[in-house]
């Protein structure tokens, strides 16, 4: 009887520490914890870009440029306290960017970095039928760039955060900026 009992036990813990895991659809909005998620990234990244692609300002500069202006995305500070991936948060803008057909990407300074090794290797590796030139990279027209923050209220057991994006679109050449442009997110948590 006490082997019977404890072969009850043993299953009864085993299944208690069993875990279950359900694929979902990546586009799915799954918010388990109230802090800053893929769902946030991707709502902002999509909404922001098209208010940028939208503004008079950008229209008027891409009519007074006549042609797609090209545009190179540089940081976004996370000034929050949460972790939250910011090479991640870029890889969203620059994804929305590239298939707009509106605008032109071309790669930021760390990736600009590993094709210029990888061409100045090229010039003595490769066939000099294959190897590809220096001088032909196309420079950027702007720098999209900025900031997230954060503010958190919590009374009791309730949390609400306000995630704020800030992006800065300004011109390589004159520094001016072409636009500025903010979006907000804010969760209420409740334990």
């Amino acid at each position: 009887m006490q082997k019977f009992s404890l072969i009850i036990i043993l299953v009864v813990l085993c299944s208690a520490c069993s875990r279950t895991v359900t694929r979902v659809d990546p586009s799915q909005q799954v918010d388990l914890s109230g802090r800053w998620n893929d769902t946030d990234s991707r709502t902002v990244a999509d909404k922001m870009i098209y208010d940028l692609f939208d503004s008079e300002t950008f229209k008027n500069y891409a009519r007074q440029l006549g042609r797609k202006p090209v545009i190179v995305v540089g940081p976004i500070r996370n000034k929050t306290s949460e972790h939250i991936d910011a090479d991640n948060y870029v890889k969203k803008f620059e994804v929305v960017i590239h298939n707009s057909a509106i605008a032109e990407i071309v790669e930021s300074g760390e990736f600009r970095d590993k094709l210029r090794t990888e061409r100045s290797e090229q010039q003595d590796f490769a066939s000099s039928a294959t190897a590809k030139q220096f001088g032909k990279e196309i420079g950027a027209d702007l720098m999209l760039f900025g900031e997230m923050t954060s503010e958190t209220d919590t009374y009791n057991k309730k949390r609400v955060v306000n995630y704020v994006t800030t992006l800065f679109l300004t011109d390589i050449e004159t520094s001016k900026r072409i636009w500025y442009g903010q979006d907000e997110i804010k969760k209420i948590v409740k334990n």
